[in-house]
């Protein structure tokens, strides 16, 4: 009886310190927002390269050395826990390796950037953010939520999470086509750029929200808020450089998503 009672108080106390520094991160996550909103601040990267943000190193290394950490680290914390490694769990492994195996490897080596290069500030940022957001994913699937049972919401979360990545995927595809036939930017045509300048963000942002629905708890909802608090921004950057750009540009597509913004 004392033993489960001592169980029971250490598992409250890392829910609650777990928890706590959730809601600190998803305030920050919030914070960060509203400032590249109103500050209209770009990150210096791709399109908006420049050398004002000081060392630089080459684009595609560091796609591969953003990504890195939360590739490693969130199937580490899982595997090496006591929750049980149902179908649930194996399906949300499965989601977030395939996922980062192509961002980390796969889309690094796709990319036309010959010559571009990403400050080394920027890479550094991305590896902290990637390492936080795999460990609170990580630790909340493996430690707090114990508990994950095949329903509706799983079936439901994989349905979202796939067709967001389809998205992502085609529409990052089809960018990479425009930079193979030509060395300058041109206006991409055809599925979702047809309603929106930014459909791989869009994409990534439907993935998350699916692996959310599935995962259902805390680690998984603050993941899926910093995707949006992150790429809203970064598209709208893109859809105003885009109808600066070009004269010719779509006057009624969005930003990021389809019929609103």
């Amino acid at each position: 009886m004392e033993m489960t009672y001592i169980s029971y108080l250490i598992l409250w106390f890392n829910m609650s310190w777990f928890y706590n520094f959730l809601m600190i991160w998803i305030f920050v996550g919030l914070c960060t927002f509203l400032y590249l909103i109103f500050s209209k601040t770009v990150a210096p990267y791709g399109r908006h390269s420049n050398s004002k943000w000081g060392i630089t190193i080459d684009n595609k290394w560091g796609w591969f050395w953003m990504e890195l950490p939360a590739l490693i680290l969130m199937p580490l914390i899982v595997l090496f826990s006591s929750v049980e490694k149902n179908s649930v769990v194996i399906l949300m492994l499965f989601i977030w390796v395939y996922h980062y195996f192509y961002r980390t490897i796969l889309f690094p080596l796709k990319l036309k950037t010959k010559g571009k290069k990403i400050p080394i500030v920027i890479v550094i940022s991305a590896f902290i953010f990637n390492l936080l957001n795999g460990f609170f994913v990580g630790y909340d699937i493996g430690y707090i939520s114990h508990e994950f049972d095949f329903g509706p919401n799983t079936i439901l979360g994989s349905l979202i999470f796939f067709t967001g990545m389809y998205i992502n995927r085609t529409s990052d595809n089809k960018l990479i086509s425009l930079r193979k036939e030509n060395k300058d930017y041109q206006i991409p045509q055809g599925g979702m750029f047809k309603y929106i300048s930014c459909p791989n963000h869009f994409g990534e942002i439907i993935e998350w929200i699916g692996f959310t629905i599935i995962a259902f708890n805390l680690g998984a909802l603050s993941f899926a808020l910093w995707t949006a608090f992150n790429l809203i921004p970064r598209a709208m950057n893109h859809h105003k450089w885009y109808r600066s750009s070009f004269i010719e540009y779509p006057k009624d597509r969005k930003a990021v998503i389809p019929f609103l913004f």
